[in-house]
């Protein structure tokens, strides 16, 4: 099996202040990428200026400002490499990253996509926590429904074959939010997934990151798992489905009761406790007499 030629796309959007240290994180990789594309999406910030000091080292893509789903899409479009490695233009990589991907793919021709474990960080650098891995490997459609972030590290830390994306399509331009869970779906539904577990991939958190609005990803998350359901083997598009889906309301209404929403978190509750009485319901009587109640979930 020859080796992987690997494409590394960077979406920017008002990135000056950031995406500096995503490209040369991708340049210091031990093991170098074939192409590094930066998909500047209409940045009206120094975004453009800052990708010109690195001449033929990178290919830039220019377009309107269209979202961050359009401009991997974009990159996707313009990749040369057999592999398309995402990378947001915030956090940034370890330098063994692509090496230690590039590893699996070689042991495993039938691999479809790779994920990376990530450790999350601050402003100031300091490490928040970390994204390990599952277990799961191979087919994990099925754990994707149950636990969204399965695919440690999602959008900067997934290689994917490029071929895959021309089966499955690109990444949903409608969505608001977990664009990646939705891709990772699609592709999971044919192809076989691994995982490298070491965390070289760093991922910023912000007080302003999306994963901060919990009202957008929560729509977002109701709106992938009612799309993808044709997705799953017929079998599990019944009693399964119905209690992944009331997993993820049984998550959104802990949020919103710890927002401050109680009522909106026990409506979700009440629609969980009608897809899945028999599998949720101890559990979600547990969660509805905590917030009636005022204690801590």
């Amino acid at each position: 099996m020859s080796a992987p030629t690997v494409s590394v796309v960077i979406p920017a959007y008002n990135a000056a202040w950031c995406v500096a240290r995503a490209i040369d994180s991708v340049l210091a990789q031990t093991r170098a990428a074939d192409d590094i594309i930066v998909v500047n999406d209409g940045s009206t910030d120094d975004t453009a200026d800052v990708l010109a000091r690195y001449g033929d080292a990178i290919r830039v893509v220019s377009q309107s400002n269209a979202g961050l789903s359009a401009a991997r899409n974009a990159g996707i479009a313009a990749a040369r490499g057999d592999w398309v490695a995402f990378l947001d233009a915030d956090d940034w990589w370890l330098p063994g990253k692509l090496a230690a991907q590039c590893a699996l793919i070689e042991a495993d021709p039938a691999l479809g996509f790779c994920g990376g474990a990530a450790q999350t960080v601050d402003d100031a650098g300091r490490t928040l926590g970390s994204w390990d891995p599952p277990a799961s490997r191979g087919d994990i459609l099925a754990d994707i429904f149950t636990v969204h972030a399965t695919v440690a590290g999602s959008g900067s830390a997934v290689i994917a074959r490029r071929a895959l994306f021309d089966r499955t399509g690109g990444f949903d331009t409608t969505l608001r939010s977990l664009e990646d869970i939705d891709m990772w779906m699609r592709l999971a539904a044919v192809a076989r997934y691994d995982c490298v577990r070491e965390r070289l991939v760093c991922i910023l958190r912000t007080p302003g990151s999306m994963s901060r609005n919990r009202e957008v990803m929560r729509s977002s998350a109701l709106q992938v798992m009612n799309k993808n359901r044709a997705l799953l083997p017929a079998a599990a598009r019944g009693a399964f489905w119905r209690n992944a889906m009331a997993g993820v309301l049984a998550d959104y209404a802990k949020w919103r009761y710890r927002d401050g929403e109680r009522l909106a978190g026990l409506r979700d509750l009440a629609h969980a406790f009608a897809l899945a009485p028999l599998a949720r319901g101890r559990l979600l009587a547990s969660l509805a007499l905590a917030m009636l109640t005022g204690r801590k979930v």
